[in-house]
């Protein structure tokens, strides 16, 4: 007997996809998350070294940006706007130069104004509307977890789409920065995929005061990108 997929999981997993996929319009090609820099430096080089650099990238994610969608999903179910914002504020006070505030602002800006077009949910609305006032600063990690939170779908989800796209973003301007082939970088982010789900244990049970964004040498990138002569990504 043919037994029917239950309907909720099949739709819930192309919410998924639709709102981590390039197509749904966040801007993610602008950026390449400081790696620009690092090519630039000769941090990165080859095959091993942008391997490294992808790991510590989404390290770092998972105990900064990840606590923070966590903490702003889960306070998006229990209806406490206040923890999001909150959790909004502390991401963007752990942004510590221009180039990646830019990033995460206008990322989150677009994720949010999308969503709250295509979903029509009245969280969402609010949430775009605070932004647009300049009430909150509209990271992207913190929209996400609200955008998540608002389509029903757990928090694991938004955390592995997240961390699966803080690689993809570096891995897809890889591609336009070193001569690399397409299967390389996914041979990447296949790796990387198996370490989210101990990024995950690692950062579930974290508050907003364990966030962390320690990463010197990214930091350091970033701010020499800005005085950059030769430039194809904002960051």
């Amino acid at each position: 007997m043919n037994v029917d997929p239950p309907v909720p999981a099949i739709a819930e997993l192309m919410r998924l996809l639709q709102f981590t996929d390039s197509m749904f319009p966040v801007g993610a090609f602008a950026f390449s998350n400081a790696l620009e820099s690092a090519v630039q430096h000769r941090v990165v080089h080859d095959l091993p070294t942008l391997h490294e650099f992808v790991r510590t990238a989404t390290h770092v994610a998972a105990g900064g940006d990840g606590i923070a969608l966590l903490e702003s999903h889960r306070a998006t179910l229990a209806g406490e706007a206040g923890r999001v914002r909150r959790a909004d504020a502390a991401v963007y006070a752990r942004k510590l130069n221009e180039e990646m505030r830019t990033m995460t602002t206008r990322m989150g800006r677009k994720l949010v104004e999308g969503a709250a077009v295509v979903v029509a949910d009245p969280i969402l609305t609010r949430h775009a509307e605070e932004i647009a006032a300049g009430t909150v600063p509209g990271t992207y990690p913190v929209g996400a977890g609200v955008v998540f939170a608002t389509l029903g779908l757990p928090e694991q989800a938004a955390f592995a789409a997240h961390q699966y796209g803080t690689a993809a973003m570096i891995l897809g301007a890889a591609v336009r920065l070193m001569p690399i082939h397409h299967l390389d970088t996914q041979t990447v982010l296949f790796a990387v995929d198996d370490t989210a789900h101990q990024h995950y244990e690692r950062v579930a049970v974290a508050t907003i005061e364990d966030m962390s964004s320690f990463a010197p040498v990214t930091d350091i990138l970033a701010a020499a990108h800005v005085r950059a002569r030769v430039r194809m990504f904002i960051n």
